[in-house]
């Protein structure tokens, strides 16, 4: 069996986590911390950066900062960065992980769905990116970005429409920013998870008929077989940014997913439309959050999900997701 070779250290670093506030952000800051790093966490919510702060107090052997900041508003993400880098005195690694997601057919959803979705997602990420490549450059262990972005983006997902059209985006800036930055030392890793189990569906929102559309996706989210462990997963993404990798996919569903369609994208299509009129059709106007359908609107097969979601459901009690 193949060693790989130990990983560099990043001990003493600077690094940044967009969306580090809960769920998938909040486990990549915790791994970064028990590495070394002085972790910086950015998110649009004062209550939840407080709180996370305090859940990642016992790997607190660094510094640990929670700092607010919408990655929508490209001056405001400028202006972060600067004061980041003007208190540590440097800046080295960057983890773009800040998102929403939304669970519906594309007419529900709408325009204004999609557009939400390339604001928070791909122009989160590209204003994340450009205001801390000029720092990154400047690394004296050279800088390393990772941009969050998911098996959506290497496949378009039904009823994840304008989830998957601004992953997709992300992994195009993800293979341009690391083909243009190589020559100044900053290696950038594009980020491709499937399903992980880290309670993300308390916050997705859902239109249509969003009862079902709610079902479903928790049910398929935290399901053993389809979804993985969101600590296992965290630690693989720092690990692969620490080894300057230029992309990972995680989860064996999603790397064999994104290996058919690349070599028969014809055949996956069709796969995924057979699979599409398995999921539910029509609904009402408008989205609402995960954590108000599970209160307010009962949505079906509650024993099902139960079972299936289990570990989700416990992942976001964990994980910052209920507040």
């Amino acid at each position: 069996m193949q060693v790989l070779p130990a990983a560099p250290s990043v001990a003493g670093l600077t690094a940044v986590v967009t969306g580090g506030s809960r769920g998938l952000g909040l486990l990549m800051a915790r791994q970064l911390l028990v590495r070394g790093c002085d972790v910086v966490l950015l998110a649009r919510d004062a209550a939840e950066l407080d709180r996370a702060v305090g859940t990642l107090g016992g790997a607190r052997e660094r510094v640990l900062r929670g700092v607010v900041c919408d990655v929508r508003d490209g001056a405001a993400v400028r202006e972060c960065f600067d004061e980041i880098a003007r208190h540590h005195g440097r800046l080295d690694i960057v983890l773009a992980n800040a998102g929403i997601i939304q669970v519906g057919p594309a007419e529900a959803l709408g325009a204004e769905g999609f557009r939400d979705a390339m604001d928070a997602i791909f122009r989160g990420a590209l204003n994340t990116a450009l205001a801390a490549l000029p720092y990154l450059r400047r690394s004296p262990a050279g800088g390393r970005l990772a941009l969050i972005g998911s098996v959506g983006g290497l496949l378009a997902v039904p009823h994840l429409l304008p989830y998957s059209c601004a992953k997709s985006a992300v992994a195009a800036l993800a293979e341009g920013l690391r083909a243009e930055e190589s020559a100044h030392g900053v290696t950038v890793t594009g980020v491709h998870p499937g399903l992980m189990r880290t309670g993300s569906h308390l916050h997705a929102r859902f239109g249509g008929d969003r009862r079902r559309e709610y079902a479903w996706f928790q049910a398929l989210a935290g399901a053993p077989v389809l979804s993985m462990n969101a600590e296992r997963a965290a630690e693989r993404i720092v690990s692969a940014v620490q080894r300057r990798r230029t992309r990972i996919v995680l989860t064996p569903a999603a790397r064999l997913g994104a290996a058919a369609h690349g070599v028969a994208p014809v055949f996956t299509t069709r796969l995924l439309s057979a699979a599409s009129r398995l999921l539910p059709r029509d609904g009402g106007s408008g989205t609402a959050e995960g954590l108000r359908i599970e209160a307010e609107e009962q949505p079906p097969a509650r024993r099902l999900r139960g079972v299936l979601g289990v570990l989700n459901e416990r992942a976001a009690g964990r994980f910052n997701q209920r507040g």
